[in-house]
């Protein structure tokens, strides 16, 4: 799922080695880490392990390693910046039919072959994880291979694979905070420790009914060999699932630690184009790659702060492409959650009723791009509000990116509020279109049927991951339009008196029902209403 596209060769230069670098250092940190922790848990277990050979330590050791790198590297290849959905077994287990039996051998669908890799990306992950706790735990143990302490490992690994997938741990979170990659390791050292114990726990306990399945050797041991013998094997899971927990932190601050996508300061291409590399990276890299969010993250960085200002002076040069290109590659996610919800069941005036499970889980979708979105909409504000002072050609409002800004903004917003069950003022049969003619159905209080009335009280829960991403998403888009208002407010007052508050403020684009909804969202901004 972590890709890099052909595309970003030549425009990006060395950037297209930014994700294979960042694991090259990832598996040297892991194996650091990895070594400590496997000699201190040998010197702890050594009173309780038997003894072995010098040649038969070292094969251990090596294998130990083995297993966590099969693991590391399963890990990084499971690893996305937003949640994906693959295809359940039975989808897959039809789809394979159909391809052998139905189709002639013919290739299936798109969509269905991108997620079918991503459902076997995740079967081939939860079997690495059985095979290194497997490995790792008669490492540790020094118990035979085969014996019940090994089986035992593969089922925790099992249970720990199965819950990092379900659990959807393998969406990158990026920090809000930008730290040095030590110090947002140490920060996430306790927390990997007390979930390492909790899920180790967790493990032992369900894997503690394997033994009364397989016929070893307990029945020939005494109490006291047994009771060490499962001090062992819980003191080896911890120890497992603690490098598991810290590879899981480190690979995090790895690829999600801030990337500048610029030439060096004082050289050739920064005075000629120094917003190349990251144009190339926002426009030439897939939608779901790991590059183009850390794109995305260095340019939000560049908008709000004032460290790099000369590369956000540079999008306000004198023919404004570049600020256009800029403003266009944000736009562009809002533009897409806006059509995602307007096609979305609740947003379909239809006299199908469906069950509000299977409506609430179609809602999940429209915010898999929540990250981007969230970005989107703060660069989009900030270079509007950098523009009032910055823009010494006047680019940004004589192109129309000021107008287009708040015109997404706003139709956003009215999208993620109706979606929330907000009312809105107008007819039944009105559409709303956004800035790119996006078309969807603004729905009126007297035409609320019995699905979108159920939908919306079952997203509503506070627990409901569709009504966490809403809320969120509609506080960043009312965020960042009143920075724009607050800072352009005089300038919008005087437009508002002479009645030119329309044309200065919202996109030509947009036909006549829109514009006058978008007109009055914006007014109660100017007001300070909008809640």
């Amino acid at each position: 799922m972590i890709e890099v596209t052909r595309a970003m060769i030549g425009r990006l230069g060395n950037t297209t080695t930014i994700i294979k670098d960042r694991f090259l250092g990832f598996l040297i940190w892991q194996s650091c880490q990895s070594t400590l922790v496997y000699f201190l848990c040998k010197t702890l277990l050594a009173p309780l392990a038997p003894s072995t050979t010098f040649s038969a330590a070292v094969f251990a050791f090596l294998f130990f390693q083995l297993s966590l790198l099969l693991f590391s590297t399963s890990l990084f290849l499971v690893s996305s910046p937003q949640p994906v959905r693959g295809v359940s077994p039975i989808e897959l287990l039809l789809g394979i039919l159909k391809l052998i039996f139905v189709h002639g051998g013919q290739p299936l669908p798109s969509d269905f072959r991108r997620r079918a890799r991503i459902t076997l990306s995740f079967i081939l992950f939860l079997a690495s994880s059985g095979v290194s706790a497997f490995l790792s735990v008669v490492c540790l143990s020094g118990c035979q291979v085969f014996g019940a302490l090994g089986l035992r490992g593969l089922a925790v690994g099992l249970i720990y694979g199965s819950h990092y997938v379900l659990t959807r741990r393998w969406v990158l979170d990026f920090p809000i905070v930008q730290r040095p990659v030590f110090f947002s390791y140490k920060m996430g050292v306790r927390k990997a420790i007390v979930k390492a114990i909790k899920l180790s726990s967790a493990g032992y306990l369900l894997s503690f009914v394997l033994p009364f399945f397989i016929n070893d050797h307990k029945g020939q041991l005494a109490f006291g060999g047994l009771v060490i013998e499962q001090i062992v094997f819980y003191f080896a899971c911890v120890v497992v699932f603690l490098c598991w927990e810290l590879n899981l932190h480190l690979l995090q601050v790895f690829l999600t630690k801030r990337y500048l996508f610029a030439p060096p300061k004082g050289s050739a291409a920064a005075e000629t184009n120094p917003s190349d590399h990251l144009l190339a990276a926002l426009e030439e890299t897939s939608e779901r790659s790991v590059v183009r969010h850390l794109a995305y993250l260095d340019l939000c960085m560049v908008s709000e702060s004032n460290v790099d200002t000369w590369r956000r002076a540079a999008f306000f040069e004198e023919t404004g492409e570049t600020y256009k290109k800029v403003i266009a590659v944000c736009l562009k996610p809002l533009e897409q959650l806006t059509l995602d919800l307007s096609e979305d069941k609740s947003f379909q005036l239809s006299h199908q009723l469906c069950s509000s499970t299977q409506l609430l889980s179609s809602l999940h979708e429209p915010f898999y791009d929540f990250q981007v979105c969230a970005w989107c909409a703060r660069i989009a504000a900030s270079l509007t509000v950098r523009s009032h002072k910055e823009d010494r050609f006047g680019v940004a409002q004589l192109s129309g990116s000021n107008a287009a800004t708040v015109s997404t903004l706003l139709a956003a917003l009215l999208a993620v509020e109706t979606l929330m069950g907000k009312k809105t003022n107008q007819s039944p049969n009105q559409y709303l279109n956004g800035p790119a003619n996006i078309k969807w159905a603004a729905l009126s209080p007297t035409r609320r049927d019995t699905t979108i009335r159920t939908a919306s009280s079952s997203s509503n829960k506070k627990h409901s991951p569709c009504y966490s991403k809403a809320y969120s998403m509609a506080d960043i888009l009312r965020t960042s339009i009143y920075q724009i208002v607050s800072n352009f407010h005089q300038q919008m007052l005087t437009s508002s008196k002479a009645g030119l508050l329309d044309k200065d403020w919202i996109a030509t684009s947009a036909p006549t029902p829109t514009r006058d909804l978008l007109l009055q969202k914006l007014r109660m901004f100017l007001e300070f209403q909008a809640n």
